[in-house]
């Protein structure tokens, strides 16, 4: 199968080694000339995945739109920020692209704008019986691209080119599972980023392992009110896109969204973390964007309302924790 992949940070990169591995031409475009150029001439990413030499079947593409004339699946592997965009290339280069079925989001975020997962923002704006989904799951992208062992999850509604898409991406190395609970799994994809700064936190204040197990059990339950209450199913939440991600995100040293919690918990302010990242921690903008939806529809999510104070509104972690632990009491089952 023809695959073209827009957008090469870490984790674009990695699908694209993985993809050429398993025996799939594929082609990279990266979102600038100068990257483009910068990774044909070395053939690493040192930017966004050091260390990691580019397999000499895989194409770098300094335009999209030559890209997409072969391309049967198109994964959109940018942050939610540059979805618009990312969109936009898309849509110039689409109409030539004869043998394109499918568009894939990689963005594990939610639009902020329209308040809709990705799959639903790429959904409205290309032709009608071009079919769309999602993968997501619990995947680092240096360790994809080491090879190890690995699962995703390939979210879709109805699309007759699934089954050979997940033979496509399947190998002895990673595991592909379908679903066709898209809005669940895309809702998921983004919450566990919001409640990983949370862990690292946790970390950061030195709370122990009590506080961690018990932070991260109460964050899978609000996971859980707001996926269903959004339109998601609650099977996704303990599935590779909710239960998998969450852990991986929130333990993983590698984790941004952890790291930036890690940092915040030991003192220090997250817009000066966050200044001059060449890297998107998505979580920072996410819980701001889930917290405005939580207003609009009456949700009660008291995590993720502590964790917006502390990110947006310069609350002491400290204060926060206290804020959420002397609360009202009540059962397990409860907020």
């Amino acid at each position: 199968m023809n695959y073209c992949i827009l957008g090469a940070g870490a984790w674009g990169t990695a699908i694209a080694i993985h993809l050429v591995r398993n025996g799939q031409s594929t082609t990279l475009v990266p979102r600038r000339y100068e990257q483009a150029l910068e990774l044909t001439t070395t053939r690493e990413n040192k930017t966004y995945l050091p260390g990691f030499e580019l397999p000499l079947d895989l194409q770098i593409a300094a335009e999209a739109k030559p890209a997409l004339l072969e391309a049967e699946v198109i994964l959109l592997a940018c942050p939610i920020v540059g979805l618009p965009q990312t969109t936009q290339t898309l849509l110039a280069g689409l109409a030539t692209a004869n043998q394109a079925h499918t568009t894939l989001t990689l963005c594990k975020g939610w639009e902020p704008h329209d308040n809709i997962s990705p799959v639903e923002y790429i959904r409205k704006h290309l032709p009608e019986g071009h079919h769309t989904g999602a993968l997501s799951g619990p995947n680092n992208a240096q360790e994809i691209a080491q090879g190890k062992p690995a699962a995703i999850l390939l979210a879709h509604k109805n699309n007759p080119h699934a089954e050979q898409i997940q033979q496509t991406l399947s190998s002895s190395t990673l595991r592909v599972y379908t679903s066709t609970d898209v809005q669940g799994v895309s809702l998921a994809a983004a919450l566990k980023n919001i409640y990983a700064i949370g862990a690292g936190i946790c970390a950061g204040l030195d709370l122990g392992d009590n506080a961690t197990a018990a932070y991260l059990t109460r964050a899978l339950h609000e996971m859980q009110k707001l996926i269903t209450t959004l339109g998601g199913e609650t099977k996704t939440l303990y599935g590779l896109s909710g239960f998998g991600d969450l852990v991986a995100t929130s333990t993983g040293k590698w984790s941004r969204n952890r790291t930036l919690g890690v940092q915040i918990g030991e003192g220090q302010k997250p817009e000066q973390l966050l200044k001059g990242k060449s890297t998107v921690t998505e979580g920072y903008k996410t819980t701001e964007t889930f917290h405005n939806l939580c207003q609009q529809k009456a949700i009660d999510a008291p995590i993720l309302e502590q964790l917006y104070s502390i990110l947006h509104q310069e609350k002491p972690p400290a204060q926060a924790l206290r804020d959420l632990m002397t609360r009202n009491l009540t059962t397990e089952h409860k907020s």
